[in-house]
């Protein structure tokens, strides 16, 4: 390996082929086009339910979950934040029933400590999540995340900050794809095509 180091330390910029910074840089007609979105018929209202606990790493998927919906032309989103995860489906719960939203969004961190299991945290709100969407005809939506391992480090907050990113774009996708389906067919029962 360090003759391969030294090998390419010996060439020289003659043997390179040399660009300026402008040259390298894709021109507007290479850069891939922005995606275009589908508009909704009706104006949508998303609830986002977010824990405060590790807050600096939930926050991450709402502000990648915020960017994307605005792109989807979804704006009208609430946010709420509540203690833990533990917490989260009550207070969707509560939300879809105002009939205010057309979807609830979940996010948090479960992580090992306190008085009961993460599994079994993780699992008891993801089941609690399920039954309030079934319930209620509100789709509700899981960030709520449990890794196998967390340390309190700067390099797993590190990582699970952009892993939380990535999980504010993907919930987001589902959230929008769900409710143009949904809206699609309440569309087709209104009009008798279904039903």
């Amino acid at each position: 390996m360090n003759q391969m180091l030294q090998e390419a330390e010996v060439q020289t910029p003659e043997a390179e082929e040399v660009q300026s910074p402008a040259a390298a840089a894709p021109t507007t007609s290479e850069l891939p086009p922005a995606p275009t979105y589908p508009r909704f018929v009706k104006p949508q209202r998303v609830a986002f339910v977010q824990s405060s606990w590790h807050r600096d790493v939930v926050e991450e998927c709402r502000i990648a979950f915020l960017a994307e919906m605005e792109a989807r032309h979804v704006t009208n989103i609430d946010v709420f934040e509540v203690p833990g995860s533990f917490e989260i489906p009550l207070h969707a719960q509560i939300l879809a029933k105002t009939r205010r939203y057309t979807a609830i969004v979940a996010a948090g961190l479960v992580v090992d400590g306190g008085i009961y299991r993460h599994e079994f945290v993780a699992d008891t709100v993801i089941k609690a999540l399920m039954d309030v969407q079934l319930r209620t005809e509100v789709p509700v939506f899981s960030a709520v995340l449990t890794p196998q391992q967390f340390h309190e480090t700067e390099v797993h907050y590190d990582f699970f900050r952009k892993h939380f990113a990535i999980k504010g774009v993907e919930v987001a996708e589902a959230c929008a794809n769900t409710l143009h389906s949904l809206e699609r067919l309440r569309g087709q029962v209104a009009a008798g095509i279904v039903g």
